[in-house]
């Protein structure tokens, strides 16, 4: 058995990223793996940022503050 790090390239990238540094997103949908994603550190924060730009972390500073949420 091997004691040396794995490597595998990033999905977006293409760079080879070793498993301690990795970050995997998985997208599940109920409990259904729809996709996943080996990603090294900079294009983790390029997700991350794409995330919250598009999904928020909150009311925008021109929001009243009201939300409508929908349970379907």
């Amino acid at each position: 058995m091997s004691d040396a790090p794995t490597t595998e390239p990033c999905d977006d990238c293409g760079d080879p990223t070793t498993d301690a540094l990795a970050r995997t997103v998985r997208l599940s949908v109920d409990r259904a793996n729809i996709d996943t994603q080996r990603l090294c550190p900079d294009c983790f924060a390029d997700w991350i940022q794409r995330y919250q730009d598009r999904l928020g972390s909150g009311p925008d500073d021109d929001d009243s503050g009201s939300s409508e949420i929908i349970v379907d």
